[in-house]
């Protein structure tokens, strides 16, 4: 169960939106309130999406035997198209980042949060993406559709989490330690992820969605 997660966890984690929005907030003129509190809502939004959906999972029949359940096929192969089409939405919109990196207005205007602001903004952001939505849509498969202890559901649900929000985590703890080695560093990854956004999002759908597709084939001829 963990290892058909694993790939949209890591889909999260890869996603440069969050990585640039911590790197801006390590840049700025508060860097240690804004990051850690956006670094614990990524945490709490993450877990909160994810339990919900998990738990709308869970209400959905349950198989009697060995057998997966009628609409696991179905529901994968439907998020892995659903997947394939975000994938060449962002494909076509890479040209636009390819010159100078680029932000939105709201970006400018992050490292002047503090902490409870920052807060706020990531449970929001971790829990209302829609792009993230998908991801954990195709991750709760695999938890809400065999019966198994609350424990055990929680269990992987806060293992999800943290490998997820890994990303975010890392360069917020790396920085207490190291601030002004790291300082160029993650000026310079910023502004690759900004460059690179579309691109790399494209990729990790595309790959997601031809997983979940092929997860979906075999449910549906198991």
């Amino acid at each position: 169960m963990i290892g058909e997660m694993l790939p949209f966890a890591v889909g999260i984690a890869a996603s440069p939106v969050p990585v640039i929005v911590v790197v801006l907030m390590l840049l700025g003129a508060r860097p240690r309130a804004t990051s850690l509190g956006f670094a614990l809502g990524w945490l709490v939004g993450l877990s909160c999406a994810f339990g919900i959906i998990v738990a709308l999972v869970e209400l959905l029949p349950k198989p009697s035997g060995d057998e997966p359940s009628l609409w696991v096929g179905p529901l994968q192969l439907a998020l892995g198209l659903l997947l394939l089409c975000l994938a060449a939405t962002q494909w076509n919109k890479r040209h636009c980042s390819k010159d100078e990196p680029h932000l939105p207005p709201w970006m400018s205007r992050i490292s002047e949060m503090g902490f409870a602001r920052s807060l706020r903004f990531g449970i929001t952001v971790a829990a209302a993406n829609p792009k993230h939505i998908a991801f954990l849509a195709g991750a709760s498969v695999s938890v809400g559709a065999p019966a198994m202890p609350v424990t055990t559901v929680l269990t992987v649900i806060a293992m999800f989490s943290v490998i997820a929000a890994s990303t975010v985590w890392l360069p917020t703890l790396l920085f207490l330690v190291a601030a002004e080695r790291l300082s160029a560093p993650l000026r310079v990854l910023g502004d690759w992820l900004t460059r690179e956004n579309h691109t790399i999002m494209a990729v990790l759908f595309l790959l997601l969605g031809a997983s979940a597709i092929g997860d979906g084939i075999g449910a549906m001829w198991a």
